[in-house]
């Protein structure tokens, strides 16, 4: 089994870089899969601004392990998927000076209502052109499940990685919960194709997000079975607690629930610690 590494959105900890900092080194972390800092979305982020985050990271012993970008979390039939192409190569430039690897992105927002099915060769067609821009960075494009995208549940997450195979997989299991998808079924079609895990539970009753292993996502399954095949990277991302940002990252209309019943925290540094405590009682 590997011993894994592990990183966080420490965004939920707080918005400013520094105390994202402190909350990582507090609790033991590797580093940053990062998504907000000092109230921008790093995607929109300057080079300059990404060379002062890389430096305060690193004289911490930190790395940025993966861009927690929106890409992909757009209107199929109505936002401007070219300008998003812009978004995506400035993206890959910031990734570049933050030393990161990778790059979580989506496979756009479906109409409500509407069959995904009738959107296929869309989407197929936007995460080809996706690709090919990345294509020689040495950045990889991984696809996270996620409720009202194309890729919500485990065939069409298993689609798309199979039709555009240069993309990697990230598995969550609350986003699965959310789509009432059950994740034992979703790691079965996809553990070939999953690179790495967001660590994130939540309950089929009413979607709501509660620590890891304490909802109905089968977290320690599912990281046993990842660890077991040699995965040996989780980034945790609490949603236990209102955070700045957490807005920006659904679809209008949309509100996640977070810290479902008895989960209640007096703050987002409680939050953040809590979920990191929850993975490592699932590893211990």
């Amino acid at each position: 089994m590997s011993f894994p590494r592990i990183y966080a959105f420490a965004d939920e900890a707080s918005a400013r870089i520094d105390l994202q900092i402190e909350a990582l080194r507090r609790n033991g972390l590797q580093g940053l899969e990062i998504r907000n800092v000092d109230g921008e979305n790093v995607s929109a982020i300057s080079r300059a601004k990404a060379r002062e985050v890389r430096a305060k990271l690193e004289d911490a012993g930190l790395i940025t392990w993966s861009i927690g970008s929106p890409l992909g979390k757009i209107d199929i039939e109505k936002d401007d998927f070219e300008a998003h192409l812009d978004a995506l190569r400035h993206t890959l430039e910031v990734a570049e000076v933050l030393g990161a690897k990778n790059i979580r992105m989506f496979s756009f927002f479906i109409p409500a209502g509407k069959d995904p099915a009738g959107y296929r060769n869309e989407v197929l067609d936007r995460l080809h052109r996706m690709v090919e821009v990345s294509a020689g960075s040495g950045i990889a494009l991984c696809h996270e499940n996620e409720k009202g995208i194309y890729g919500d549940n485990a065939a069409r997450c298993l689609e798309v990685l199979t039709e555009v195979p240069e993309l990697h997989g990230v598995f969550d299991p609350a986003n699965f919960v959310q789509c009432g998808q059950d994740t034992l079924e979703a790691w079965a079609l996809l553990k070939d194709r999953i690179h790495y895990m967001h660590i994130k539970d939540a309950l089929f009753a009413d979607s709501s997000v509660v620590p890891a292993g304490k909802g109905d996502g089968h977290v320690k399954e599912v990281l046993d079975a990842f660890l077991a095949r040699g995965g040996a990277d989780l980034t945790v991302e609490p949603h236990l607690a209102v955070f700045d940002g957490l807005k920006g990252l659904e679809r209008k209309g949309d509100r996640s629930i977070v810290g479902g019943g008895q989960y209640v925290f007096s703050s987002n540094d409680e939050a953040f610690d809590a979920a990191c405590a929850a993975l490592r009682s699932l590893l211990a």
